[in-house]
């Protein structure tokens, strides 16, 4: 095999000019202020395959799929389509050519329907009349959604739905648009198992129709489960192409963030201290029922479940955003009446939402103001902002967090997703909470800051944080918690020790079906 690290890598017997490519890119630059996203970059996907993209977050896979499907326009360099240079003048360009992307970002229309959003751009219409044919789109829309294992009715607004079932109605919008290319980033980022399988046996199908499918994503098994090959980005430079057959985890590790990782962090060594939270008999119609836990001052409660188990709605109740129908919420022993995130903050509780982008951040101000537009009062002398002092937390806040950024007027929506998480997480504990929620905190967010995100967790157990972690990601759940909670249709079925546990118990709880309830921690 001739290999090196820049440029692509074949086992020696085979001619790369002789493979079939639907997509070519060379040496593609691009860059915005103060940055440069993309340098000399190469790419060759072929038809009818899985090629993954891999790096960290602000590696450029992100700018590169956006400059693919039409949204930006590059500074330097050539793209080749079906054998012809291209350069698109917008993304209804690339569609119309054939090249499709569902956005790690969600794009939804809220106030139209599932239909609606899926057939946007691309509506059928009666070829009399030129009226819309709904009744034909809501059937063609709930054949894709079922395709993909997905319960959604074609009627309902985007608006009413969670964050899982908008990335569905993503994933079937690209479906429906029969493309030859489909970029995919982070599809599966927050969908659950079942829903990432009906998903790779699509991926499947579209390879068997010869669709080649340009895979963003940093779940490593969910790459060597699918991949045919991949292409390895690093500060805006391709480092490495391969056959995926052709690596091992540990050396795509290596090659995303330029070092080698040791595995996991040891458990945490705190002791779990006295209760910090109780939740006795919480119900809110039609999301969770009867809900009973509690956590304990340095303990990580994970909550595991599929999507539409009711986890995001029980955080949403116990910070304010959706309150209980029913139900009690203790803090510190204290019975609590929480109908408003101003109550969970005033009583200790604070909350890191799964949608940082949407709930999280105020993406055109600076890093600075973000960490401290919810806790101003600790800026302010008398009734003004004291700016020497706002800039003194941001930057002690920036320094404790490693936020990597240019400064703390920097905007953040140019940090990468790691960096723009910690942001989050750190603006949630400028409160000092007793309690901190976690929903997904590693949502598109690349392994080495992961690992950063990870090391902030169990630093706020053993610094005495009562913690609540939501994960899709059992590997993580399995590692960071020290009790498991699980999570279906609503209600808890199992009270799992991670020590004492699998990933398969876990989903067998999970399922829908498994009435049955255990407790092992």
């Amino acid at each position: 095999m001739s290999q090196g690290e820049a440029g692509a890598v074949f086992p020696a017997s085979v001619d790369p000019m002789t493979k079939e490519y639907i997509l070519q890119i060379r040496n593609l630059s691009m860059s915005f202020p103060g940055i440069q996203a993309l340098s000399s970059v190469r790419l060759d996907v072929e038809r009818g395959s899985v090629h993954a993209l891999m790096g960290e977050n602000g590696a450029g896979k992100s700018t590169l799929a956006k400059i693919l499907a039409g949204f930006y326009l590059p500074d330097a360099g050539e793209i080749l389509y079906r054998g012809r240079r291209i350069r698109f003048r917008g993304p209804h360009d690339a569609l119309r050519q054939g090249i499709s992307m569902i956005h790690q970002e969600l794009l939804p229309f809220p106030d139209l329907t599932v239909t609606e959003n899926i057939f946007m751009g691309r509506e059928s219409a009666s070829p009399l009349l030129g009226w819309l044919n709904k009744r034909q789109m809501n059937r063609e829309a709930a054949q894709v959604l079922e395709r993909l294992g997905v319960r959604l009715l074609p009627l309902k607004k985007m608006k009413e739905l969670r964050v899982a079932e908008m990335q569905a109605v993503e994933i079937a919008k690209a479906l429906i648009h029969r493309a030859e290319v489909i970029i995919m980033d982070e599809p599966t980022s927050a969908i659950s198992q079942p829903e990432v399988e009906a998903l790779f046996e699509v991926i499947r199908d579209l390879q068997r129709q010869h669709v080649a499918v340009i895979y963003i994503s940093h779940r490593m098994d969910e790459v060597f489960r699918i991949a045919d090959a991949v292409t390895i980005l690093r500060d805006g430079c391709d480092v490495a192409a391969h056959p995926i057959d052709r690596l091992s985890p540990d050396r795509l590790i290596a090659l995303m963030v330029g070092r080698e990782l040791t595995g996991n962090p040891p458990p945490s060594s705190a002791i779990p201290g006295d209760v910090a939270l109780r939740v006795s008999g919480l119900t809110r119609a039609g999301e969770f029922q009867d809900v009973h836990f509690e956590v304990r001052r340095g303990e990580i409660l994970g909550i595991a479940g599929l999507m539409g188990a009711g986890r995001t709605e029980l955080a949403c109740a116990l910070f304010g955003l959706a309150p209980p129908d029913a139900g009690e919420i203790q803090v510190q022993g204290r019975s609590l009446r929480i109908v408003h995130p101003r109550d969970a903050l005033a009583n200790g509780i604070a909350m890191v939402n799964e949608d940082r982008k949407g709930y999280g951040l105020v993406m055109k101000m600076s890093v600075k103001h973000n960490l401290t537009l919810a806790s101003l009062r600790i800026c302010c002398r008398r009734l003004w902002i004291d700016r020497r002092k706002e800039n003194s937390v941001a930057d002690d806040r920036i320094r404790a967090f490693s936020i990597r950024t240019l400064s703390r007027n920097q905007r953040v929506a140019y940090l990468s997703g790691g960096n723009q998480q910690k942001v989050v997480i750190a603006k949630a504990l400028l409160s000092n909470p007793d309690v901190l929620i976690l929903d997904e905190p590693t949502r598109g967010i690349d392994i080495g800051a992961k690992a950063e995100v990870f090391a902030i967790i169990r630093g706020l157990a053993e610094a005495g944080k009562a913690v609540i972690m939501i994960s899709s990601e059992l590997p993580e759940i399995l590692s960071l918690s020290t009790r498991i909670l699980v999570m279906q249709e609503g209600r808890i079925t199992a009270q799992l020790d991670p020590r004492q546990t699998t990933q398969e118990e876990i989903m067998r709880y999970a399922m829908p079906g498994r009435k049955g309830r255990k407790s092992d921690a």
